[in-house]
């Protein structure tokens, strides 16, 4: 599970290079802050899910409050981003976002 928010976390790195290299570097901020409002939440589930998991304590209704918690922790970090950054380009947010939730169909296909 951590090889997949590794490669979350490369694939935003990466586009938020190509973003400064093309649009500057409010863009690329604004796409780390669009990837890392999904990445830091699915990092903190993750972590959850394995130590439910090695406590024993794994459970369908543990993982759905857990994936409940990811969603809200998620829109409130693009709120705040949206109250505390003045100049927030919200296509390149909207971008890192995208590129953070599409890694994981990348990492289902390099399990193979």
């Amino acid at each position: 599970m951590f090889k997949a928010i590794l490669l979350q976390a490369a694939m935003v790195l990466v586009a938020a290079v190509i973003a400064a290299a093309f649009f500057g570097m409010r863009s690329a901020a604004s796409l780390l802050i669009g990837g890392g409002a999904y990445l830091v939440p699915n990092l903190l589930f993750v972590v959850r899910l394995q130590a439910a998991a090695i406590s024993g304590r794994a459970n369908a209704a543990s993982f759905f409050v857990g994936e409940l918690v990811k969603v809200v922790a998620t829109v409130g970090m693009l709120v705040g981003a949206q109250m505390m950054v003045p100049d927030l380009q919200w296509i390149a947010l909207v971008v890192g976002l995208f590129v953070a939730l599409k890694a994981n169909l990348l990492a289902l296909l390099l399990k193979n």
